[in-house]
C-alpha cells in the first residue's frame, strides 16, 4: 500500500489512466537492476527512483572523474574520486528516501552474473562495450529476466527491449540480442567515448527512454520494444524504428542452442 506521503509524491502519475494507483503499486513492488552508472544509468537511476520503482541496484566498479560530469548527471564536482555507486546513492536517497538502494562496487563478471540478475525482476544495461553486453544478454536469458539494453554512439543511440526466454503470441521464441548482432565487430573498430566523444544531452535521452521503457514493462502499457530497435539520429533529430526476428540459428533459443551457461565469457 502507497502512504500518504508516497500518494502525494506520486499524485502525477496516479491520475494517469494507464497507471493509476494499481500501476504505482507495480513500481514499488518492482526491482530494477541498472549496468553501469555512468551516461546511461545515471539519468535511468534518477528517474526510475522519481517514479518510484521500489528497489533499484546498480553495479559499477568505476569513480567518479571530471571528465564524466558533461553526461552523468547523477554525480555531482564535490563526488570526483568516490566510487559511482555511492555518488549514486547519495543523490538516489536525497531524491526519494521511499526507494530502497542497492549499490555493487564491482565489475559485472561471469562470475557473479547469475546470482546478481536473479536476484532483480528486471535488467538495464548500460554498459559501454560489446563485451557486457553480451553477458548481460546470456545472463538475463538463462536467469528468464526481461532486459533492457541500450548504446550510445557520438551523435546516435539505439534501444531494444529482450525477452528471449519468452515466446511470443504465436508461439515463437521472441529474438535474442544475438538475433540482432549475431557478432560483436572486431576490437579497434569501434572506438571508445574517450576517443571518439559522445554528445552528454544524447545519453540523457537515452537515458530517459530506457526509463520510461522500464516503467511501461513493469506497469504494462503500450507497446514494447520487444522485436523493435529503436534508433535516434541526434544530427537530424529523427527516430526510426527497425523490426527484428528471432534468427532460429542464433545460439541461444535457436533451433540448435549451443550455450547452456556462461562458461564462453570466462
Amino acid at each position: 500500500m502507497l502512504s500518504a506521503d508516497e500518494l502525494e509524491r506520486y499524485a502525477r502519475h496516479i491520475v494517469l489512466r494507464e497507471v493509476g494507483g494499481p500501476g504505482q503499486n507495480a513500481l514499488k513492488q518492482a526491482s530494477v537492476l541498472v549496468i553501469g552508472a555512468g551516461g546511461l544509468g545515471a539519468p535511468v537511476l534518477m528517474y526510475l527512483a522519481a517514479a518510484g520503482v521500489g528497489r533499484l541496484g546498480v553495479i559499477d566498479d568505476d569513480i567518479v572523474s571530471l571528465s564524466n560530469l558533461q553526461r552523468q548527471i547523477i554525480h555531482t564536482t564535490s563526488d570526483i574520486g568516490k566510487c559511482k555507486v555511492d555518488s549514486a546513492a547519495a543523490q538516489i536517497h536525497a531524491l526519494n528516501p521511499h526507494v530502497t538502494f542497492e549499490a555493487h562496487p564491482m565489475r559485472f563478471t561471469a562470475d557473479n552474473a547469475m546470482a546478481l540478475i536473479g536476484n532483480y525482476d528486471l535488467v538495464l544495461d548500460g554498459s559501454d562495450n560489446f563485451e557486457t553486453r553480451y553477458l548481460v544478454a546470456d545472463a538475463c536469458f538463462l536467469a528468464k529476466r526481461p532486459l533492457i539494453t541500450a548504446a550510445l554512439g557520438q551523435f546516435d543511440g539505439s534501444l531494444t527491449t529482450i525477452r528471449a526466454h519468452e515466446k511470443n503470441a504465436d508461439g515463437v521464441f521472441n529474438p535474442t540480442y544475438r538475433c540482432l548482432f549475431p557478432e560483436a565487430p572486431p576490437p579497434g573498430t569501434v572506438p571508445a567515448c574517450a576517443e571518439a566523444g559522445v554528445m552528454g544531452a544524447l545519453a540523457g535521452l537515452m537515458g530517459s527512454m530506457m526509463a520510461l521503457e522500464a516503467i511501461r514493462e513493469i506497469v504494462g502499457f503500450g507497446e514494447g520494444l520487444v522485436g523493435r530497435l529503436l534508433m535516434v539520429d541526434a544530427r537530424a533529430m529523427r527516430f526510426e524504428t527497425l523490426r527484428y526476428a528471432r534468427d532460429p540459428q542464433n545460439p541461444l533459443n535457436g533451433d540448435g542452442a549451443v550455450i547452456t551457461d556462461l562458461s564462453g565469457h570466462r
